[in-house]
């Protein structure tokens, strides 16, 4: 009997059989037979022969898990596959997320609300998933697992080798802080970036300012909530300059999940404070009556909000204007208030000041006193008009200078010319040179001096001749006749004063000519 004959056909014809015996009449198929049929035990061999269902499919079922590891970037379709052959025991296939008690289902074809997705719906063969989403915390081992029906419910029939499920979890966009409070320029401050929920561990952080590299400390890489994310945070020093007013800092993160770095800037203009200037030009003295203005410059501020409020005497006033600010080209701001008052004999002498609030700090201020003059008119030579007496001490102080300078070169030309003088040989007349060797004429009455030179009336054909050692000059002064009653010889009665060296020996004057001497004839008529 062919092997695909089924139960069911063996039963058929027993009951056929049996029937006609329980008829009582002879059938077409009761005469062929000699005795009863032996259909039942047939049957039964033949039930025997034929493998029960699953025997010879449950000899070559496999299942093929062919993953050994699989790296998903989160957020990411994780797929896992896995492959059955045709046949095998009754039972489900499922996924599994680890081994042992502590597994979890991902994938159960009964449980539609399970993460697993068939990638191939209703095959018999492929059981392929799909886990959409993928968070760091689905990393770990998958199997696929056949189950088969047992008395007590689904049993392990088969599972594969498992799949190690590598999640990479890209970093979050970074976050830079600064100082809570504004701060000046010169002050050092630091600035934190932050990115979490990263895997792996690896992460890189550089920082720029004004798209230039500056040097940072090492970032700091914690563990995250969970044991599959991590945490980083980054910190660098910045001294704060009055022109980063249009200064960034960036923050620019690295990791193996990211194709481009990640970048956050800071703008230093967030925690930058500059100062206000406050200048306040003074006045001069102002007619009476006139209407002047007092002007406050307030320079090189930020942020550009700024009060400005007038004060006379201490007290606050009513009036004044102020213009709103002005941006400068370096990002700071400018502004100019003014304010107009009455030169009136009771305000002569009083303070007005400029007071300049700027950031909730300690404000700052400037005055100017204003001085009325008495005649009603502008004092010129006030020190506060023009400046034109500054320029009229220069010139003065000048012109002195140049005076003395005068002064000292005259006073230097007499002097050198009274050295001349002095060295010239008529000079030299009545101060003979003393030599050495002749100390002893010194008192020697013969000796001629200036006052020699003046003769009494009663003299008369006076012939002095004065000789002196080799070495001195000598004075001879011939006189023929007795000068007049009223006449004393003078420098002016010398018409003739011959120097020359005196020879080693005396000479008589004035046959020597090889003599210094000096001769001086007087006669009168």
């Amino acid at each position: 009997m062919p092997g695909g004959l089924s139960p069911p056909f063996c039963s058929s014809v027993v009951l056929v059989v049996d029937a006609a015996a329980g008829a009582g009449r002879k059938s077409p198929a009761m005469e062929l037979l000699p005795r009863r049929p032996a259909w039942p035990l047939t049957c039964l061999v033949l039930l025997s022969l034929r493998p029960w269902p699953g025997a010879d499919a449950q000899a070559g079922f496999q299942l093929h898990q062919p993953q050994k590891e699989v790296s998903v970037i989160a957020g990411e379709t994780l797929t896992l596959s896995c492959t059955v052959t045709e046949g095998g025991p009754l039972g489900p296939v499922k996924w599994l997320k680890g081994w042992g008690s502590g597994n979890q289902t991902i994938y159960d074809q009964k449980d539609l609300s399970s993460r697993g997705k068939r990638v191939v719906d209703y095959s018999s063969t492929d059981f392929s998933i799909l886990i959409s989403d993928v968070r760091p915390e689905d990393a770990g081992t998958y199997y696929c697992v056949k189950f088969r029906k047992g008395p007590t419910g689904d049993e392990l029939y088969q599972r594969g080798n498992g799949t190690v499920v590598v999640v990479q979890a890209r970093p979050s966009n970074p976050t830079v802080s600064g100082p809570s409070d504004r701060v000046e320029p010169g002050k050092t401050v630091s600035f934190t970036c932050k990115s979490g929920g990263f895997f792996p561990s690896n992460i890189s952080v550089e920082w720029l300012k004004d798209r230039i590299p500056i040097r940072s400390q090492l970032p700091n890489v914690t563990p995250g909530p969970s044991n599959f994310t991590y945490n980083m945070s980054s910190t660098v020093t910045v001294t704060l300059q009055k022109d980063d007013i249009r200064s960034e800092l960036t923050c620019q993160v690295r990791h193996t999940t990211l194709t481009a770095p990640l970048m956050r800037s800071y703008h230093l203009s967030q925690i930058l404070r500059v100062p206000p200037n406050v200048v306040m030009e003074p006045l001069g003295p102002v007619g009476l009556n006139e209407t002047v203005s007092f002007t406050c410059d307030v320079q090189g501020f930020y942020p550009g909000s700024v009060t400005v409020t007038w004060l006379e005497n201490g007290k606050e006033m009513n009036m004044g204007s102020t213009h709103g600010p002005i941006e400068t080209p370096e990002g700071l701001f400018k502004l100019r208030s003014t304010v107009a008052v009455e030169a009136i004999p009771e305000k002569n002498g009083s303070v007005f000041t400029c007071r300049v609030l700027h950031e909730g700090q300690d404000p700052l201020s400037s005055s100017a006193t204003l001085l009325v003059a008495a005649s009603g008119q502008k004092e010129s030579n006030s020190p506060y008009t023009n400046g034109n007496s500054l320029f009229i001490y220069v010139a003065v102080g000048v012109v002195c200078t140049v005076l003395a300078l005068l002064v000292i070169a005259i006073l230097y030309l007499i002097r050198v010319k009274q050295s001349k003088g002095k060295s010239s040989p008529s000079a030299r007349l009545h101060e003979p040179e003393k030599s050495s060797g002749t100390t002893t004429q010194d008192s020697d009455p013969n000796n001629m001096t200036y006052a020699d030179l003046n003769f009494t009336k009663e003299k008369k054909n006076v012939q002095r001749v004065i000789e002196v050692s080799q070495q001195s000059e000598y004075a001879c002064i011939q006189g023929s006749q007795a000068p007049a009653s009223n006449d004393n010889l003078t420098y002016a009665d010398l018409d003739m004063v011959h120097l020359s060296k005196a020879p080693r020996r005396p000479a008589p004057c004035p046959e020597e000519t090889t003599s210094e001497y000096a001769s001086v004839q007087i006669q009168r008529q």
